[in-house]
């Protein structure tokens, strides 16, 4: 195995570890800030399908009709299909680093990640805020992978709960 694809498994392994801890909140608890939501709403990701950018290979946005509430967090999925599969494998289909951009978190800073802007590397859904952001991480996601693991943890540590 090459030395980037394990260091990359390695990160998404330790990032994993990340979303049990979270997975133990209640259904309904209060919104954070260690998931990107709407602040009024308590809607994740602007209410786009996390598992639809797995199955169509693009953004969709989900409908109140199939929501499930987990993480302090509001999701929206596009059907009952979609909804069961995120519900058994949160950690899959998730936004790593919560929806915030690993580009800028590689930088020291977090900023929202833009549904519309993504990619999935290592079978994982990464947003971004800026198209460039995207494209940057695309060219080489384990130089920004490898930054992002040493700044994520005081970083998740200083979002509130």
């Amino acid at each position: 195995m090459r030395p980037g694809i394990a260091l990359i498994r390695l990160v998404v392994c330790l990032l994993s570890g990340i979303w049990i801890i979270g997975a133990g909140l209640p259904a309904g608890a209060a919104t954070t800030e260690r998931i990107v939501v709407n602040r009024f709403s308590g809607v994740a990701i602007e209410g786009f399908d996390p598992v639809a950018y797995f199955v169509a290979g693009r953004a969709m946005r989900g409908t109140a009709e199939f929501e499930a509430s987990l993480w302090g967090a509001v999701w929206r999925f596009r059907n009952e299909g979609n909804r069961a599969s995120f519900l058994a494998h949160p950690e899959i289909y998730g936004p790593q680093f919560g929806g915030y951009d690993p580009a800028d978190i590689a930088r020291g800073v977090t900023i929202a990640g833009n549904p519309r802007f993504f990619a999935i590397v290592a079978q994982r859904l990464y947003l971004f805020s800026r198209e460039a952001n995207r494209d940057a991480f695309a060219a080489n996601p384990e130089r920004f992978l490898y930054e992002v693991g040493k700044r994520w943890p005081a970083l998740w540590e200083q979002l509130s709960q």
